[in-house]
């Protein structure tokens, strides 16, 4: 109960100690840029992020009880969704990203819940089942594929290290197998032929998992 009364107290400090910083921010945003827009949003988000409880970190934790609480999370969330409803769009973007946690897409370009259509997979390798969604969203109206690899994976490090290969194999030859299944995506007739006439590109980027950087890779 203390605990919970401190955690309380600080956040309810660190809120009114930004919160005229976020005004400001806001009215700099309307007048300035976009650029600002995207800073505000950010922090913004960040602050919603903040008020929302995260997943019990204490060490005593049991696995029933995480379950018990990410239900409780998801109860609490599904009923902000039914008071807030989202309005509906058909993405431009889709993205394969890495399982990676550390790799945050709304942090990368935005929100990605209505804007992007987004696969993670583990070191963000494709299978035939992700080349056909992929295909089918471009059918759907998606634009721009991105294929993404990040900084420091966890799957490179194993296809990288004999050892961890013999441990993890199929990681090991998924990520053997990554550039040909991208080719493989590419050379599909249906992707080809948007390719071929303007209508569709797709592009790599690697992702500076520290910075959340995209560098673009031709």
């Amino acid at each position: 109960m203390q605990f919970a009364i401190r955690r309380f107290s600080a956040r309810v400090y660190l809120v009114w100690s930004v919160v005229g910083m976020l005004v400001t921010l806001v009215v700099i945003a309307l007048l300035v840029s976009d650029t600002a827009d995207m800073v505000v949003g950010g922090a913004l988000i960040d602050l919603g992020y903040f008020f929302q409880d995260p997943v019990e970190e204490s060490e005593d934790v049991t696995p029933d009880q995480l379950w018990a609480e990410m239900l409780e999370h998801n109860e609490m969330a599904a009923d902000v969704r039914n008071r807030f409803p989202r309005s509906t769009h058909h993405p431009k973007v889709a993205m394969v990203v890495c399982m990676d946690a550390r790799i945050d897409t709304n942090e990368l370009v935005g929100d990605t819940r209505r804007y992007y259509y987004v696969l993670r997979l583990a070191g963000s390798v494709m299978s035939e089942r992700e080349e056909e969604m992929l295909e089918l969203a471009v059918s759907n109206g998606v634009e721009l594929v991105v294929l993404t690899t990040h900084t420091e994976c966890a799957a490179e490090h194993v296809a990288e290290d004999p050892e961890l290969r013999t441990r993890y194999p199929a990681i090991a030859q998924a990520v053997d197998e990554r550039d040909a299944r991208r080719q493989e995506f590419l050379a599909r007739p249906f992707i080809a032929s948007h390719v071929a006439d303007g209508s569709l590109q797709v592009r790599e980027a690697r992702i500076d998992t520290a910075t959340g950087r995209l560098s673009a890779e031709e």
